[in-house]
């Protein structure tokens, strides 16, 4: 597995990470893929033949590539994906170029107006957004909903207390071990991510989502420190 350069408290999604993202985080992320097809299976229930659909945080274009393809017999719902790092969106503009319905954004979702739209997703991205902005986030999602839309988190979570999360750590250790990552990785990509990624608590993310306006929400799924949620307004 190719190593990335990594430095103290400045994790980066520039550089070579585009390149080997895909990997990398499959290999970081449990049910990373089988992630993907859920959000699929969940769009089934709001992408209308019209609808405007978000996914914010688009990295490489994957997800957003992937729910194109699931709903290739509805060319006219439009795909709109969000992210503001350029190296990522210009990863994403190659790898979905055969979707016309797929427009990509070089923005931080902090100051970009979202449209009316019947579907947004965030996988795996709020949790690098510093936490003073999170709640204005979620009140964007909400306000930008049609009424039966839904809102598609997922999220790296903390435990509910120490204990917890020392079994939680403990666990994902072991489990990036099997994937081929050695302790000194492990280590420095720790390291490299204090003060960048920051994830809340089941609880945490859930007040975010009640405090925007959703009252209808579940957990999706769930995997030692990664969980799933889907809310709908």
């Amino acid at each position: 597995m190719k190593k990335l350069k990594t430095e103290p408290a400045n994790w980066r999604f520039d550089d070579e990470v585009p390149d080997i993202f895909v990997e990398h985080i499959r290999n970081s992320v449990p049910w990373y893929d089988e992630g993907h097809e859920l959000v699929c299976n969940l769009s089934d229930f709001f992408c209308l033949s019209d609808s405007c659909c978000y996914e914010i945080g688009v990295s490489t274009g994957e997800l957003i590539n992937k729910l194109a393809k699931h709903h290739n017999l509805k060319p006219n719902i439009q795909w709109i994906g969000i992210d503001k790092e350029p190296a990522m969106i210009n990863k994403a503009k190659a790898h979905c170029l055969e979707f016309k319905n797929i427009s990509l954004h070089c923005e931080d979702i902090n100051l970009y107006d979202l449209k009316k739209s019947d579907l947004i997703v965030a996988y795996y991205c709020i949790q690098f957004v510093p936490a003073r902005f999170r709640q204005d986030i979620f009140n964007k999602i909400y306000d930008a909903l049609n009424w039966g839309g839904a809102f598609i988190l997922f999220e790296k979570v903390r435990a509910p207390d120490a204990r917890f999360q020392d079994i939680q750590v403990a666990l994902y250790n072991d489990f990036k071990l099997r994937k081929g990552f050695n302790a000194e990785q492990i280590l420095d990509k720790s390291i490299s991510l204090k003060g960048v990624l920051d994830p809340f608590s089941t609880e945490g993310n859930l007040g975010l989502m009640r405090r925007a306006g959703f009252e209808d929400i579940m957990s999706v799924m769930k995997q030692i420190c990664f969980e799933g949620y889907l809310a709908i307004k």
